[in-house]
């Protein structure tokens, strides 16, 4: 793998940039893997890498029906945060917020964490209480938190109407090593460290199909043959289960749109992630200028990836009130992405009932911030068969047991 630096970019610019590498390979599929990954974003490649890195396992195919990291990897607004409730949520959050400080780094690909700081909005005193006692939870969880004052809001966000007549600022949750990645460098980033450590990245290759034989995995059909494998993970956010019924399982997941847009680029005016759960609605600023805008899920289950009026009117009309810098914005674009939801808003990490396929889901609206604990989790999880102890509670049993992680405050909202 040609290692990048400031030496390479200097080397390459006196050549005109002539001797760049391809950042990853596109072979066509062989004839049998050792793993087979369903699904090529975020998720699925973490899964890989984590595969080779921590467990040796490099003889891995990473198939994906459109293109690398073109589902919820490159359709969601990047906020990294570990300030969950239950201990099993903080631990693989905080699991991927600490992977997150070091990606760069370890895979040699600048993925632009910013660590600027993730702020949660408490707009009721029903909110204050629940926001007060995550601050409690997080402090025994070893996950720093604080509960913070209406003026240290004002002082961290100064465009920030804290006074709203609706929606007054009581005070926030403050994660201050919460904070921001570029999505697509993320994909880009794991892509890369597969194909260097010899993985198949098999892009435009829809599984059609997936063969068992005695209760065990033998192999997939796809639009490019037949492949066998001896284990296969699926890991297809919004279509897991589709792909679970090729499988003969069900899963207890609904897929609905989650939306988000941006504005035209400003100046700087806003260096911290501000969430407001009561009126469903998060704001950042992007290295662009661009403000990054995002609500809730639509409350109908769809399989859509783009924008609608509804969704504007709701969202922006209460981030007004609290940001009335905004008013006058131009939307530059806008999008949607396909989430997938289980009932207690907490992921699927989990064998299922034929022997050594695995399914990684349910993430919701939170999968873009576990990606790299979520990899490392699940890449446990197949490589010895049985959950390692970030993915012990996220087993498909739970639901029968009915032993929910309810993450519904957390995780119930779009971010």
């Amino acid at each position: 793998m040609q290692r990048y630096s400031v030496f390479a970019v200097a080397r390459e610019a006196l050549r005109f940039h002539k001797g760049w590498e391809r950042a990853w390979a596109s072979p066509e599929p062989k004839k049998k893997y050792d793993v087979i990954i369903i699904g090529a974003g975020g998720h699925g490649l973490a899964t890989a890498y984590y595969l080779g890195m921590n467990h040796g396992i490099r003889n891995v195919a990473v198939i994906e029906k459109g293109w690398l990291g073109g589902g919820n990897t490159g359709r969601n607004t990047t906020i990294i945060r570990s300030n969950y409730l239950q201990d099993p949520s903080a631990a693989i959050y905080e699991k991927a917020r600490s992977l997150y400080e070091t990606m760069s780094q370890d895979l040699n690909y600048n993925v632009m964490f910013s660590p600027r700081g993730v702020m949660m909005l408490a707009q009721t005193e029903h909110e204050v209480r629940g926001y007060k006692r995550t601050a409690h939870a997080n402090s025994l969880q070893g996950v720093s938190t604080e509960f913070i004052t209406p003026e240290r809001v004002k002082e961290l966000c100064p465009i920030m109407e804290i006074r709203g007549p609706r929606y007054p600022v009581l005070g926030a949750l403050w994660q201050a090593r919460g904070g921001t990645a570029r999505h697509d460098a993320v994909a880009w980033g794991y892509a890369r460290a597969c194909s260097a450590m010899g993985m198949d990245i098999i892009q435009k290759c829809e599984v059609t199909g997936i063969r068992t034989e005695g209760g065990q995995v033998k192999g997939v059909s796809t639009s490019k043959g037949e492949i066998d494998c001896d284990k296969l993970a699926i890991v297809v956010a919004g279509h897991s289960g589709q792909v679970a019924e090729m499988a003969g399982f069900r899963l207890p997941i609904e897929s609905l749109a989650l939306q988000a847009l941006v504005s035209e680029p400003i100046k700087p005016c806003m260096d911290v992630v501000v969430m407001a759960n009561t009126v469903h609605g998060y704001m950042s600023q992007s290295d662009k200028g661009e403000m990054v805008i995002g609500g809730g899920t639509d409350g109908f289950n769809n399989y859509t990836q783009r924008g609608s009026f509804h969704h504007i009117e709701e969202t922006v009309r209460a981030l007004v009130e609290t940001f009335p810098i905004i008013s006058r914005l131009k939307m530059l674009r806008q999008w949607g992405g396909i989430v997938d939801m289980t009932g207690d808003r907490s992921p699927i990490l989990s064998k299922t009932p034929v022997h050594n396929i695995f399914i990684n889901c349910g993430w919701g609206t939170g999968g873009f911030k576990a990606i790299p604990g979520s990899g490392w989790a699940m890449a446990e999880l197949v490589a010895k068969g049985e959950p390692g102890p970030l993915a012990a509670e996220f087993g498909l049993n739970r639901f029968r047991e009915g032993r929910f992680i309810d993450e519904s405050v957390a995780a119930g909202v779009a971010h």
